[in-house]
């Protein structure tokens, strides 16, 4: 399977990686990206949560946008 970018398993890699960052990475077969963007969003998000005290997953959110681009762009 090629991946080039706007291919079908680049863009289902990419909305992976919007719900869960990394996992469009894991399904590249990208073990380090994967574990890099996954433990990033959940730095930012325990950043974000100890800056506001609350529950809104802002940082969260912010690097899944980011992973979600980094599979979109992917080439092999």
């Amino acid at each position: 399977m090629t991946s080039e970018q706007g291919s079908t398993g680049n863009v289902i890699a990419a909305l992976c990686s919007l719900f869960i960052p990394g996992l469009g990475q894991l399904i590249q077969g990208r073990l380090l990206s994967s574990l890099f963007w996954f433990f990033s969003a959940c730095i930012a998000f325990a950043v974000t949560w100890v800056i506001t005290l609350s529950l809104l997953p802002f940082g969260w959110f912010l690097v899944s946008i980011f992973s979600c681009i980094s599979a979109a762009r992917f080439r092999r």
